[in-house]
């Protein structure tokens, strides 16, 4: 292929694999939310049953900053390419070992326990996915594309959703209920191998990014990047808080919402996945978009516009979910779909850039991975308690405006070194904040 289709051909791979890294993290949280309380924990009430589930699901995100940790050491130590390669092969075999599981009837208390451990695995391989697919996309991209093309690696997370809730889908609406939590919640598992093979011929054929080839060139490899990272908390900080808000209810609506609908007897299972494909073919449609609005108005107020948003949707998001009618489940999803877009367009590049070339890979990998705690492995869990303790989605919604606040701050206080715009076409960004000398 030839030279100016290259940022191109990557940013495709990218958007690609991480569809594929998604599809296997979020067939868990599914799966978590629909099974995984009678299959693995029988033993409890439903209620501490659905926590468990979910407290499994929120493992996955817990070992993500140690994935982002060490894949981001060895990627800006040896490259990005190979720890793409690496996370994308971890994903694999830990979805593939889930799908093959006994359950608590078959082998008691280990069931729950390898789950957990295999979870953690899944958690790893994601920790490093975000940050590789990311910077690769971003580091081939001419100086005018940056925003756009580091924009789709992005849209792999709501294409991941929908390959997910599709194949549940399918699955659910192909067997009885019987055969669906017998063996049926496991295809879509299983289905996971094959797709990581056609994800690993596609990233094998991948250039390494010519900014860390460039700083391999002028020796500025560092020996301990995230040490680097951890010693400017006035980046760092910033930078892990910028997504909770858009973590949090993203899976609030992937994974709570499921439970809570079918709790209260609102909308049907099959339904509330068709809704999740819809929202979700919306967030990955808009995504692009934002980032081209990015580009053009600054990165920054364009994220700041999908966080007032969301934060603002916090309540009418409940309401609508309350009106058990299909027309006001889809509303509600489909408005958050468009904010979670509209602050996630710019947020790759924003995030990526306000660290420099050389401790890039760990310190976005980091940032990114400990805001998905904060926000995504806490916000199921505490939207159960909640309701659990209320009976109502009134405290849900509050928790999400708090997360909101959290995000609206970090956005105003990171300082990410680019310039306002992308356009007129500018050179790469300087490495000022934590670089000895420019890249």
């Amino acid at each position: 292929m030839s030279e100016p289709h290259r940022p191109r051909r990557v940013a495709l791979a990218g958007l690609i694999g991480t569809t594929i890294e998604w599809y296997d993290f979020f067939i868990y949280g599914t799966a978590a939310a629909l099974v995984f309380a009678p299959q693995f924990f029988p033993q409890v009430s439903p209620v501490a049953g659905t926590l468990a589930a979910l407290s499994t699901f929120a493992i996955g995100f817990v070992a993500r900053p140690v994935g982002g940790a060490v894949m981001g050491h060895f990627g800006d130590r040896l490259g990005r390419r190979r720890m793409l390669v690496a996370s994308l092969l971890i994903m694999g075999v830990g979805t593939l070992l889930i799908g093959l599981l006994p359950t608590y009837a078959a082998i008691g208390v280990a069931a729950p326990v390898l789950l957990v451990l295999l979870r953690f695995v899944q958690g790893i391989g994601v920790g490093g996915e975000w940050g590789g697919a990311t910077l690769l996309a971003l580091e081939h991209a001419p100086p005018s594309k940056r925003t756009l093309y580091s924009s789709l690696p992005q849209v792999g997370l709501p294409l991941g959703v929908v390959l997910a809730s599709l194949v549940f889908l399918v699955v659910r609406l192909g067997l009885d209920p019987a055969a669906f939590a017998a063996w049926g919640w496991r295809v879509p598992f299983l289905l996971s191998a094959v797709l990581v093979v056609f994800g690993l011929v596609l990233r094998l054929r991948l250039d390494e990014s010519p900014e860390f080839e460039q700083v391999r060139a002028q020796t500025e490899v560092r020996r301990a990047p995230l040490a680097d990272v951890l010693r400017t908390p006035r980046v760092l900080v910033p930078a892990a808080c910028l997504n909770v808000l858009v973590s949090g209810l993203a899976n609030v609506l992937l994974v709570f919402t499921l439970g809570y609908v079918a709790t209260r007897q609102l909308v049907g299972a099959s339904t509330m996945l068709a809704v999740t494909v819809v929202t979700a073919l919306v967030w990955a449609g808009v995504i692009p978009l934002a980032a081209v609005w990015a580009a053009r108005r600054g990165r920054r107020p364009v994220i700041l516009v999908g966080v007032a948003v969301l934060t603002l949707w916090a309540f009418p998001y409940f309401w609508l979910i309350d009106t058990g009618t299909v027309l006001g489940t889809l509303a509600a999803c489909v408005v958050a779909g468009a904010g979670f877009a509209v602050a996630s367009g710019p947020y790759g590049a924003y995030l990526a850039e306000a660290f420099p070339t050389a401790v890039r890979y760990s310190g976005a990998s980091v940032a990114y991975a400990v805001g998905s705690v904060l926000g995504g492995a806490l916000a199921p869990i505490v939207a159960t308690v909640l309701f659990a303790a209320t009976g109502t989605g009134t405290a849900i919604s509050a928790y999400v405006v708090v997360l909101g606040l959290v995000s609206l701050v970090a956005t105003l206080t990171l300082r990410s070194p680019h310039p306002v715009t992308d356009e007129p076409a500018s050179p790469a960004p300087a490495d000022a904040p934590l670089e000895r000398k420019p890249a």
